[in-house]
């Protein structure tokens, strides 16, 4: 039986073909922008999608080989027609990274509906970045290389993003986002440089992607509905993670999402979920993990619902967080500890109808073990660890 979401991909990306093949083009370089890698060409890249945007044709902005400098600039919508932004050479961040200021955005899409960014590289620069933060510096908040927000129908194809100084892809309030054969890449210590994040998004779907980075591969927010994920590479990182969550008493949940068809390598996790302990109204609920292989991942299965980075000041409260109908199924390979799967689940809002079936996860070819709090669940065909609830 034929996968439908591979077949919705594909006819994605054939009616894409279709709409580059008959759309208007502009080319930044008539309106100015400069292949050289030091010229300022933001305001050049606008004026292309001033035009763009109020064609009444399909439009199609051409971005040929070069490196082109930006600073922080915001494509904005609504546009009159679908854009396709076609980038076949490298986009720039400056070199000093107080150039892109406090907003958060280095290159930001916001009320578009429609766009389809493909192809080339973004780099953020985000070396000097990351130096001042390990510095305890007074740094600027840092910039977000590549932001959807309030967008519906994006697609993002075969893009490449290395060293952004925090988060590389956020989609954000979307509806209807395919992200395919995108690579992310950020040294295993850069701080904070998630690769994808998604928040307050429904019907997002992840394919095809190479992620290495200093923080979780794919991070998914509160609000989040509807997330496929496979055929995902993960480590260095810190894993797939949902959360954190439950930090905000009240929180919007996540539900229905599903990692199929993975690979985590030395990973600090593999699929973990983590919650803040402090009450909350959100939840999390309908999550399948399933086809993933560990090679050495710190900690392969992780629920974590007393998640305290840096050792905050964080209340001696359990998180309000439920969690409930999560599916681990068909996880093998290597854990980089003797505790391969790990279960913290909150004293007031017990994790509940916990689902393993078929893992085997060993520690230097020994059997591993498995630690629970607060859980009910059950487990089918061979599960090692053995199961602890």
């Amino acid at each position: 039986m034929a996968n439908p979401t591979k077949s919705l991909v594909f006819i994605v990306f054939f009616h894409l073909f279709i709409q580059i093949s008959t759309a208007a083009n502009y080319n930044v370089i008539s309106f100015g922008a400069k292949p050289d890698g030091k010229t300022d060409s933001t305001q050049s890249f606008l004026k292309a999608w001033t035009s763009a945007c109020s064609s009444s044709t399909r439009s199609t902005i051409n971005v040929p080989k070069g490196r082109f400098l930006l600073t922080p600039i915001t494509f904005r919508g609504p546009c009159k027609n679908k854009i396709t932004f076609l980038l076949n050479g490298t986009l720039v961040a400056p070199l000093d990274y107080r150039a892109l200021g406090d907003s958060g955005y280095w290159i930001l899409f916001i009320k578009v509906d429609g766009v389809s960014f493909v192809g080339g590289t973004i780099d953020g620069k985000g070396t000097a970045y990351w130096a001042c933060k390990n510095s305890a510096k007074n740094c600027p908040p840092g910039a977000r290389s590549i932001t959807f927000n309030w967008a519906n129908n994006i697609i993002l194809s075969g893009l490449t993003s290395i060293n952004s100084q925090q988060t590389h892809v956020v989609i954000n309030s979307c509806n209807n986002v395919v992200v395919k054969n995108v690579k992310i890449m950020a040294p295993d210590q850069s701080p904070n440089t998630d690769g994808i994040h998604v928040q307050s998004s429904t019907n997002v779907t992840i394919t095809g992607s190479t992620i290495k980075t200093g923080d979780d591969c794919i991070s998914i927010g509160d609000g989040t509905k509807n997330l496929f994920m496979s055929d995902i590479k993960c480590g260095p990182g810190h894993g797939v993670s949902i959360g954190s969550l439950g930090k905000e008493a009240n929180e919007n949940g996540v539900e229905n999402v599903t990692l199929i068809n993975a690979v985590f390598t030395k990973s600090d996790n593999g699929v973990r979920i983590k919650t803040w302990p402090t009450p909350s109204n959100g939840f999390v609920r309908h999550v399948i993990f399933q086809n993933i292989v560990m090679i050495n991942v710190k900690n392969p299965i992780l629920i974590d619902q007393n998640y305290c980075p840096n050792h905050q000041s964080c209340s001696l409260q359990s998180s309000g967080v439920k969690i409930n109908d999560v599916t681990y199924k068909s996880i093998e390979g290597t854990s980089a500890t003797s505790e391969a799967v790990t279960f913290d689940c909150s004293s007031s809002s017990p994790c509940s109808d916990i689902k393993l079936e078929d893992i085997k996860l060993t520690y230097k070819n020994k059997t591993t073990i498995s630690s629970c709090k607060n859980i009910g669940g059950s487990s089918i065909g061979l599960v090692v660890p053995e199961t602890c609830f």
